[in-house]
């Protein structure tokens, strides 16, 4: 596994290598020995994976706040997808700043989202699976969330937006009292 740092700060990427042979192939996703310096003393506490069907459809942008802030490791098993983390957290130099990237279950990437962070997603191919590896358990009461269209952002999503769930589209506009997240 290599691990790179990407432009915001706390953010990285993990580029895993698959060993193939006739049989098919085998890689390794995961491992406290590889990785213990960039997860430190947390454990992964909680696997979740979501299937997106339809092309162009966004999902997040999400958060939880302290003292249930978490880290995030995310790889898309199956399509495409673009990922995207925004800067949340208070008195960051990067503070509102996101960074976006092609996963796929063909390049191997696994993007590794600090606490602070929101996170979000546009599908580029139909039935996109991702994987996500938290290192919180999910407290619905500090859940939190940016709007995938907010000016302040500018977030370039590759493709028009096809589907919104309710819920993400109602999530209000950064204004003047957003001063970020505590981590």
């Amino acid at each position: 596994m290599d691990i790179c740092s990407l432009p915001l700060d706390g953010l990285k990427m993990i580029q895993t290598t698959a060993r193939s042979d006739e049989r098919g192939s085998f890689e390794r996703l995961f491992c406290t020995s590889e990785l213990g310096d960039l997860i430190g003393p947390r454990n992964i506490v909680q696997i979740n994976s979501s299937v997106t069907a339809d092309t162009g459809t966004v999902r997040g942008i999400h958060f939880q706040h302290s003292p249930h802030a978490e880290m995030k490791l995310i790889r898309c098993i199956k399509g495409r997808i673009w990922d995207v983390a925004v800067d949340l957290r208070k008195n960051s130099p990067t503070f509102l700043q996101w960074y976006g990237c092609e996963l796929s279950s063909n390049n191997k990437k696994m993007m590794v989202i600090p606490e602070g962070f929101g996170h979000g997603f546009q599908t580029l191919e139909p039935g996109s699976e991702l994987l996500y590896l938290h290192t919180t358990h999910f407290v619905p009461s500090a859940e939190g969330g940016l709007r995938f269209d907010d000016p302040s952002l500018s977030i370039a999503w590759p493709l028009e937006v096809s589907k919104i769930s309710e819920r993400d589209s109602k999530h209000a506009l950064i204004d003047d009292s957003f001063h970020g997240i505590l981590i």
